[in-house]
């Protein structure tokens, strides 16, 4: 069988952050992420296939059902869980499936900015495994990062928007292009 990259959404999380920190408002439909870009990215960037798994919170019973739609036409497996009004479903969902991957033979990339996650993906670092996050990095829970994960920033690298965001982040000296500024 061929060794695989399960992509893993909080979609939540990645929604919630756009609207109110780089935003500061409800994203617009066309303002929101090219979720198909993601697969694709890390298809490429780590060069095996990939399965998407977006997470949903059903708890109230029902399913959107065009965006479950818009996500099998791009390949991505919906996984709506439900769960009672004092539990995280989508966090527990994730962290359950994280928790599974040690005994496959697979990589994971978590979109998410979410240190709730920090435990599980620090047990999946390790030789052998390649473990990526992938969000807005200057949003990124710190125990999101360290060595053995890499980071990849969901505008800059996956190219998953249509439009530049409103963003203010640290640019590397060697990557700072001075005539974006002289717009």
């Amino acid at each position: 069988m061929t060794r695989r990259t399960f992509v893993l959404v909080d979609g939540e999380n990645l929604d919630a952050t756009l609207g109110s920190s780089v935003l500061g408002r409800r994203p617009n439909p066309e303002e929101r992420p090219r979720w198909e870009r993601v697969t694709a990215f890390i298809e490429e960037e780590w060069d095996q296939p990939v399965t998407g798994l977006f997470f949903l919170n059903a708890s109230n019973g029902s399913l959107p059902s065009s965006f479950v739609q818009a996500l099998l036409a791009m390949d991505y497996r919906p996984v709506p869980l439900a769960g009672r009004p004092d539990e995280k479903v989508v966090d527990i969902g994730i962290q359950r499936t994280l928790e599974a991957l040690p005994d496959r033979d697979a990589d994971v990339v978590l979109a998410s900015h979410d240190a709730d996650f920090a435990e599980q993906i620090a047990a999946l670092v390790g030789p052998g495994r390649r473990v990526g996050v992938l969000g807005f990095p200057e949003f990124t829970a710190t125990a999101l990062a360290g060595p053995g994960i890499e980071q990849f920033d969901l505008e800059y690298d996956v190219r998953a928007f249509n439009s530049e965001l409103p963003r203010v982040r640290i640019i590397a000296l060697e990557d700072f292009d001075p005539t974006y500024f002289l717009r």
